[in-house]
């Protein structure tokens, strides 16, 4: 007879109801808090949610690296796989790093930032507090003239080397205090009343917020281009 195939280990069942939502806590705090949705998910949050009560792979955390699969597989029951390489590469951690002398002062980074790491105002100079970059790259495709880069700032060390729970727990309050910011800047959904009435009560707003995002679009549109007439100047 021909040997058989060893078969893969089976990825135990999600747990239920309360369990699953204790279980997904603790695989929250065991990942590194960078926010960075490299895992497919909004934030670590989710992950850990989609992990706890969908049982979907532990190996979807770049940051975290292979520590970090081990550690939710010693949570969740599910074999220790390599690292997913659709997700991302293990790396040191990076520090996001603006040069101040291309921004143009879009705001684009600022919004996304999910630490409110970046301070600035429209117009002016954009700068990162260092302490509270997560290193997530969330602001590298957002900024029209690319004007930041990524440093590395844990020298050899990565994943879960790289960060610890300080550096985690330090991410994670960040985080929070930025949804608590961003939840009441969100402008609160109309009622059925409001939505249901015609004419001009639906209309006006929406054309003030097309107008008001017309004149943003123009006003980066200008700047980047006296960023690359700047640019140009200065590498003749």
């Amino acid at each position: 007879m021909s040997p058989q195939p060893h078969a893969q280990p089976a990825t135990p069942s999600p747990p239920a109801g309360q369990a699953a939502h204790a279980l997904a806590a603790r695989i929250d705090a065991a990942l590194p808090q960078t926010q960075c949705t490299r895992c497919g998910y909004p934030d670590c949050a989710a992950y850990a949610q989609a992990i706890a009560f969908e049982g979907v792979p532990i190996n979807q955390c770049p940051p975290g690296g292979a520590e970090g699969v081990a550690r939710l597989a010693a949570l969740t029951g599910q074999p220790v796989r390599p690292l997913s390489a659709e997700h991302g590469l293990e790396a040191p951690r990076t520090l996001a790093v603006i040069d101040e002398n291309w921004c143009i002062g879009c705001t684009l980074c600022i919004k996304v930032c999910p630490t409110d790491a970046i301070v600035g105002a429209n117009k002016r100079m954009h700068t990162v507090i260092e302490p509270h970059c997560t290193g997530c790259e969330l602001c590298i495709p957002v900024c029209p003239v690319d004007c930041i880069t990524l440093e590395p700032v844990s020298g050899q060390a990565t994943g879960w080397a790289a960060w610890g729970p300080d550096l985690a727990a330090h991410a994670r309050q960040r985080y929070a205090v930025h949804q608590a910011r961003t939840a009441l800047a969100a402008p609160e959904p109309l009622d059925e009343e409001e939505a249901a009435a015609p004419g001009d009560a639906t209309v006006a707003p929406a054309s003030t917020a097309d107008t008001a995002a017309q004149a943003r679009k123009a006003a980066i549109a200008a700047a980047m281009a006296r960023a690359r007439a700047q640019r140009a100047g200065t590498l003749r």
